[in-house]
């Protein structure tokens, strides 16, 4: 019986056997693995290439959009900075102390939430997680397209099917390539955003915003909790490329590589949109990318265009892969799967194909659904982050009996009314103090419209399942954990 099997306790997601692990190893193109155990024997990588991989996978377009926000409120160039400049650091910190969950635990990050949620609660936060993907790779593609269009013959409905069709092949090959993609794409990235950057401070003139105090203060913890929301979005995937890293790496070079790569791309590029929408009068990522570059030096404008359509394409393949995993789990919670390539590709294919149709029927006035989108991001992964890595850090402190995870007669359950309940309680809580296009909460009114949701979920969410973990049976577990262990260790030999 292989590692993966082991790990599956019995279900249907048992994995390639041993002899493809072997091959996977040898020299297999395609990754085989797909949500079940990385044995150790298989794990490979060096904790530093997280800093590139996340640098590259932040640095695209979409997250320059999300710097445009501020200034569309009115709000100035300095408070615009400032708020997604402590935005991204607060989102960012969630992210990675996520990231030291994967060489833990060798599994993908959503499937990890069962032991919080149940085998069949964690769909709860699936669902939440999926609607997250869709939606980033739907503005990734129109960006993208948008991007190609202007330099290239075709239009939007080709290069959509194009761009989706690279993204699929990438991450089919899978955890591999795409850790290679995004590592050399950051000399490249750096390079060409560097010039732009300089290009952009010395050509342009921020416009001076007289706004109210009241307004200014509402439109900055708008853009604060919209950077944060991005950021946290990576979270429910960061594993997924930190679970083939040996079990005994360090957990705070893990930690410090992850933060390091997604809060420096994060803050250079919503920075670089803030002054980019602050300075012209009609601005759009493409458009503006263009003018800046061209006037430096002529063409490079269009050349940085092309850079981002590239990088656009690699975090959409990242998108696919993760989703994927994230559904797989979900069917697999329901009616056993058997993660082969085969699967592996109809998850990556379906969920690309969905992508197509929601960007075909996307407006084409899209940055305020992007606004309420990166907003509603927040209020649905809050709550599942909080109760996360409260288990993970304070309640089980990292002590998991992976094969049953996979196990529905196993420690975790079905479901597991601790962590639902924190999770639906601390989103209820959030309520109130929404703050979007279409609602605004009546707390969130009572205090000028200032959304502090994200606080509230934090808080409550976090400290309700830190309250409600004092009912698990961790006694019990550790035995679980044990004999988890002890099958684990028997397939290494």
């Amino acid at each position: 019986m292989s590692a993966s099997t082991a790990a599956s306790g019995g279900s249907g997601a048992t994995g390639p056997s041993a002899g493809q692990g072997q091959a996977r190893k040898a020299g297999g193109v395609i990754e085989v693995r797909s949500i079940d155990y990385v044995p150790v024997r298989e794990r490979h990588g060096k904790v530093w290439h997280q800093g590139p991989f996340w640098f590259t996978g932040n640095f695209v377009l979409t997250t320059m959009v999300t710097g445009f926000i501020g200034p569309s409120l009115g709000l100035s160039l300095a408070r615009s900075v400032a708020a997604v400049a402590l935005g991204a650091c607060f989102g960012t910190f969630f992210m990675a102390f996520h990231a030291n969950q994967g060489p833990r635990m060798g599994l993908p990050q959503m499937i990890q939430s069962r032991a919080q949620f149940g085998i069949r609660g964690a769909v709860v936060p699936f669902a939440a997680v999926v609607f997250v993907y869709v939606g980033f790779n739907v503005f990734n593609v129109v960006l993208a397209a948008q991007g190609l269009t202007t330099v290239l013959p075709g239009g939007p409905r080709m290069w959509y099917a194009i761009l989706i069709a690279v993204a699929v092949v990438l991450a089919v090959v899978g955890h591999d390539l795409l850790h290679l993609v995004q590592r050399w794409l950051t000399y490249v990235l750096f390079a060409v955003f560097g010039i732009i950057t300089v290009g952009a401070l010395v050509q342009l003139e921020p416009q001076q915003v007289a706004a109210s105090t009241s307004h200014s203060w509402t439109a900055f913890l708008i853009v604060f909790c919209g950077a944060a929301g991005y950021q946290i979005s990576y979270a429910v995937y960061v594993s997924d490329y930190s679970r083939y890293l040996p079990r005994d790496v360090s957990s705070r070079k893990v930690i410090w590589w992850t933060y390091a790569g997604a809060a420096l791309s994060a803050v250079w590029l919503m920075s670089l949109g803030a002054l980019l929408a602050s300075s012209l009068p009609a601005p759009d990522a493409i458009g503006s990318l263009r003018q800046v570059g061209n006037t430096i030096v002529p063409g490079f404008g269009t050349f940085a265009v092309i850079v981002s359509a590239l990088a656009l394409i690699t975090i959409m393949a990242v998108n696919a892969y993760g989703a994927m995993l994230t559904t797989t789990s979900a069917v697999d919670a329901f009616r056993p799967v058997r993660p082969t390539v085969r699967s592996r590709v109809t998850g990556i294919v379906a969920i690309e194909l969905m992508v197509l149709i929601v960007a075909l029927l996307l407006p084409e006035d899209y940055l305020g659904s992007f606004n309420d989108f990166v907003l509603m991001m927040l209020y649905f992964l809050i709550p599942w982050t909080a109760v996360n890595l409260v288990d993970f850090y304070f309640v089980r402190r990292g002590h998991y009996a992976i094969t049953a995870i996979f196990d529905p007669k196993g420690i975790y359950g079905r479901w597991s009314w601790q962590g639902l309940t924190a999770y639906v309680v601390g989103f209820t809580a959030m309520v109130p103090f929404f703050t979007t296009s279409f609602y605004t909460g009546p707390l969130a009114e009572a205090i000028g419209g200032f959304d502090i949701s994200f606080v509230v979920g934090l808080a409550v969410g976090g400290l309700l399942y830190l309250l409600l973990g004092r009912t698990i049976d961790l006694d019990a577990e550790r035995v679980a954990v044990a004999e988890s262990e002890a099958r684990l260790e028997g397939e290494r030999v």
